[in-house]
C-alpha cells in the first residue's frame, strides 16, 4: 500500500473555495508539487520549509476521525498537488465506505486513476501571473475523464490577479463551455499579518474582480468569488 506524504491535517472548518465553498469540512492537506507558482500561498507544501509524515491510509482516515470526531461528514484533499499520490485512491475508498464525501483541488498537470471515484473535482489550471505553462492537452484528458461521471461533480477555477489571468480564463472558459467555471480572487499579501488590512484589500480587490466579469461578455456564465478563508482567517495556516 503506497503511503501518503500528510502536512496537514485539520478541522472541521469551512471550505473557503471553489464549487463546494461554504462547506463544513476536514482538511487532508499532502506534500509535493509539480508547480512552482509564484503567488503560491501553500508554498509550505513544496519549498522544504516543513516536512511530511508518511502516513498509510488507515492512519490518515484514523487521524481525520480523531480531529473531526463526528462533527463532520466530508473531507477536502488538497495540497500542493494531491493527484502525484498513488495512495490516496485508497484513503478515499475508506471515506466513502464510512459514508464521508470526498473533495480535491488540482491543477490538471498530473492523472490518477482515483480521481474518478472523488465526488467533488476542482481543476484549477494556472493563470500566466503563476509564471507557469498550460498542457492544453492534458488538461483536455482531465475535463474528457471526469465530465460525465453521473453522481459526481467536476469544475473549473482560475485564481485572478490581473487583466491577464482574466484574458486567459476567458480562454479556459470557451474551451470547456459545458464545465462550471468559478473565478476567485488572487491574495498577492501573504506575509501580512494584519486580519483587518487585508480583509479591506480583498474585498477591493474582489469588487475589481467583480466589475471586471460583469463588463466582459466572454464571460457570461461563471460565478466570482472571494477567497472565504482569507476573508475570515488572513494568512494563518490550519484554519
Amino acid at each position: 500500500m503506497k503511503k501518503v506524504p500528510v502536512l496537514e491535517i485539520f478541522g472541521p472548518t469551512i471550505q473557503g473555495e471553489g464549487m463546494v465553498i461554504g462547506r463544513k469540512t476536514m482538511f487532508l492537506r499532502t506534500g509535493g508539487c509539480d508547480y512552482r507558482c509564484s503567488w503560491c500561498d501553500s508554498a509550505f507544501t513544496w519549498d522544504g520549509s516543513q516536512k511530511p509524515d508518511l502516513l498509510e491510509a488507515s492512519d490518515i482516515v484514523e487521524r481525520l476521525e480523531m480531529e473531526g470526531g463526528s462533527f463532520f461528514n466530508h473531507v477536502t484533499i488538497s495540497g500542493g498537488n494531491p493527484a502525484l499520490h498513488e495512495g490516496l485512491g485508497e484513503v478515499n475508498r475508506l471515506l466513502q465506505e464510512k459514508g464521508i464525501q470526498t473533495a480535491v483541488e488540482t491543477q490538471g498537470s498530473f492523472w490518477q486513476e482515483w480521481m474518478t471515484e472523488i465526488d467533488d473535482v476542482t481543476i484549477s489550471p494556472k493563470p500566466p501571473s503563476s509564471g507557469m505553462k498550460t498542457n492544453w492537452e492534458q488538461l483536455d484528458a482531465y475535463i474528457r475523464r471526469l465530465k460525465d461521471r453521473d453522481t459526481k461533480k467536476v469544475s473549473l477555477k482560475v485564481v485572478i490577479f490581473d487583466d491577464t489571468d482574466l484574458s486567459y480564463a476567458a480562454d479556459v472558459h470557451e474551451r470547456y463551455p459545458e464545465v462550471e467555471m468559478f473565478l476567485q480572487t488572487g491574495n498577492d499579501e501573504l506575509s501580512t499579518a494584519d486580519d483587518q488590512w487585508l480583509l479591506s484589500h480583498l474585498l477591493t480587490r474582489y469588487e475589481w474582480l467583480v466589475e471586471q466579469v460583469l463588463h466582459a461578455n466572454r464571460l457570461n456564465d461563471v460565478k466570482v468569488l472571494p477567497q472565504l478563508h482569507t476573508l475570515l482567517w488572513g494568512n494563518k495556516q490550519g484554519v
